[in-house]
This record gives structure tokens, C-alpha cells and sequence, in this order.
């Protein structure tokens, strides 16, 4: 399975959207809102950002791993 390293984080706060790209070996507990600078965190259950507000789960989801 080819991993997607590529993921669009959608702020909930302004609804501002930038793609990112994900390093393969650890998690972003932190991202901070281009637009509002709000700070996004993890929603419960979920290990980093990309798997609460991105558009493809991270990583170490992907390969069907515990996360970071």
C-alpha cells in the first residue's frame, strides 16, 4: 500500500483550508491556523491533527499502526 503523505487540514474555527504534508514517522499534535491562528489540537480518540481535521488520517493510520 503507497502511503499519502498529502492531507488538507480544515480549520473548524474560520473554516480557512491548506494542504500539508505529513512526515511519515511521528504525528503533529499542534497546528496553528494560517488564517485565525487558532490552535488545533487532537479530538478525543484521535493521535494528531491530521486525523481530526485533515482530509486523509495520518500515517501510521494508514498502515493500519497504532499512531506515534
Amino acid at each position: 500500500m503507497k502511503l499519502i503523505l498529502e492531507s488538507i487540514i480544515s480549520c473548524p474555527n474560520c473554516g480557512f483550508q491548506k494542504g500539508e504534508t505529513m512526515f511519515e514517522d511521528s504525528c503533529q499534535f499542534f497546528y496553528e491556523c494560517e488564517s485565525c491562528h487558532t490552535v488545533l489540537k487532537p479530538k478525543p480518540g484521535d493521535c494528531c491533527v491530521y486525523c481530526s481535521y485533515g482530509s486523509v488520517k495520518c500515517p501510521s493510520i494508514q498502515k493500519d499502526k497504532n499512531c506515534c
